[in-house]
């Protein structure tokens, strides 16, 4: 595709405009109002029950923790108020936080009936060229209008796929900042300075500090096999191919598509995960390790101002300190980092549009599917735009659902959240690639094999288990052995064609 500079710029533009937020492992939220956001006490045409006197129940596939005690009473007080409202019900499944790639990809590749499904960029192309989802350009127009009015045009624009819709954005941060957060206690206790820490390297004194205050059995870092250390590849866009050894950094002017895990920056990071992991700064068996311990010491996240309002509850600690390291940036991908698709095969696709449409316009729903069981789980402060959490066990990932405009304020949050969140819009930066994602319907066979190959090794080598000297050049080659190249070289023609 061809693009003029102006038209880049107007991409750019738009994506600064786009005031969402959440971050990709918190669960800090809070309530806006969009100015062509439907109130929730309007019922449109299309967001009436149907006639029918059946209620259907669709299948949604999430990612989160361990369902608690009242996990399927609080559903049934979803559905009650939904099949009430639009005549839909959700039989909602978890997959867990270690268990999600591979659970997603069996029901995918072995055609498991479900209606709507979690997915992120690290997945959402290869599910499209699968034939999984179903084409939702025009269906999302005549049969959600709120939720299309509801969603800026250009995050639409960030899903598509070959210039087609196949899942609903969550309209939140579209733009990345990564924080490093540490448990106050600590950083009191060790006198760690969080503003001069900026890198990796600046992390091995106050780990090594606390390593050796805490105890042989304290972890500073502690890392599950799913996440690794999270944001490690931020410097990098993946062109939305969810494959990190393939990508071009963020500030290349030239745009050049590299072997990312042969780049000096990524080696030395590699390099120092595996010399903690021998230290006993990481887990020992954060390479098997699925579900995070409570009460981390410290963990990086993608975030924004207040989200630690919400971690101190799900953590249970008095206190976290953030401090941001990177960003904020735009890439395609994090415009892609949360949607929601409805299944090809769905018997009810024009109900699911209608159910997320209702997640999306809906307090009152929105303050359930992201807080739990209403008086169990949470409290409401200020009608519906302020709650005090009473639990940390609910286990659905709020960022993975819906807007955070219609979401209420977690007690303790700042009440400008929003309006940080704005700024932080306004001051990011840009991928040079912004605006590209990559076309990968030639490819599928080469990003398959690349992707399993890269799911063999990556739980060892993001953990620092493995050493990245030994292990680096194995994984390339076999890379290399299932398409990687291939992969390579479409990319960097597709780049070449699309900014000339």
């Amino acid at each position: 595709m061809k693009k003029t500079k102006k038209q880049l710029l107007a991409i750019g533009a738009a994506a600064l405009l786009t005031t969402t937020a959440l971050a990709g492992c918190g669960n800090s939220n809070s309530n806006s109002e969009s100015s062509n956001n439907t109130p929730s006490n309007t019922q449109t045409e299309a967001n009436k029950p149907a006639e029918s006197g059946e209620v259907p129940t669709l299948v949604w596939w999430t990612i989160g923790g361990q369902t608690p005690a009242n996990f399927d009473k609080a559903i049934a007080a979803m559905n009650e108020y939904t099949a009430e409202k639009i005549g839909v019900k959700v039989d909602i499944k978890v997959a867990s936080w270690g268990d999600w790639d591979t659970k997603i990809n069996t029901i995918v590749n072995t055609g498991e009936p479900f209606d709507i499904m979690f997915t992120n960029n690290s997945k959402y192309s290869q599910q499209v060229n699968l034939g999984a989802f179903a084409d939702l350009t025009d269906s999302v127009q005549s049969d959600s209008p709120d939720l299309y009015k509801l969603i800026p045009e250009k995050v639409w624009d960030g899903t598509k796929i070959g210039g087609k819709v196949y899942a609903v954005p969550t309209y939140k941060d579209s733009s990345l900042t990564q924080y490093w957060v540490f448990d106050d206690k600590y950083v009191q206790k060790y006198k760690i300075d969080g503003a001069s820490i900026k890198t990796l390297k600046d992390l091995d004194k106050p780990f090594h500090d606390m390593k050796a205050g805490e105890g042989k059995s304290f972890y500073p870092l502690s890392l599950t096999q799913g996440d690794g250390f999270n944001g490690f590849f931020n410097g990098y866009d993946d062109m939305t191919l969810g494959l990190p050894p393939i990508g071009v950094k963020v500030d290349d002017a030239s745009r050049k598509v590299v072997s990312v895990l042969e780049q000096p920056d990524i080696m030395d990071g590699l390099k120092l995960l595996h010399q903690w992991y021998k230290d006993g700064i990481i887990n020992p068996d954060a390479p098997t390790k699925t579900e995070a311990d409570k009460a981390r010491p410290f963990f990086a996240a993608q975030a924004f101002p207040g989200a630690e309002a919400g971690w101190q509850i799900t953590e249970g600690v008095a206190k976290y300190d953030m401090f941001q390291i990177f960003g904020p940036i735009y890439t395609t991908s994090t415009i892609q980092g949360s949607l929601n698709a409805i299944s090809a095969n769905s018997k009810y696709k024009t109900e699911a549009l209608k159910y997320l449409q209702l997640v999306n316009t809906d307090p009152k729903l929105r303050n359930m599917l992201a807080f739990g069981e209403l008086g169990v789980d949470y409290d409401n402060v200020d009608g519906e735009k302020v709650v005090e959490r009473k639990t940390d066990t609910w286990p659905l990932a709020a960022y993975t659902q819906g807007t955070f405009f219609d979401l209420a304020v977690t007690k303790g949050a700042p009440v400008d959240q929003w309006d940080q969140v704005r700024k932080l819009n306004d001051q990011a930066t840009s991928s040079t690639n912004l605006g590209f994602a990559l076309d990968i319907s030639k490819l599928g066979t080469e990003v398959s094999n690349t992707k399993a190959v890269w799911d063999k090794y990556r739980y060892e080598l993001m953990t620092g288990a493995s050493d990245p000297e030994v292990m680096v050049p194995k994984i390339v080659a076999e890379l290399k052995a299932a398409g990687m190249d291939a992969i390579t070289a479409a990319a960097q023609e597709q780049i070449n064609s699309y900014f000339k």
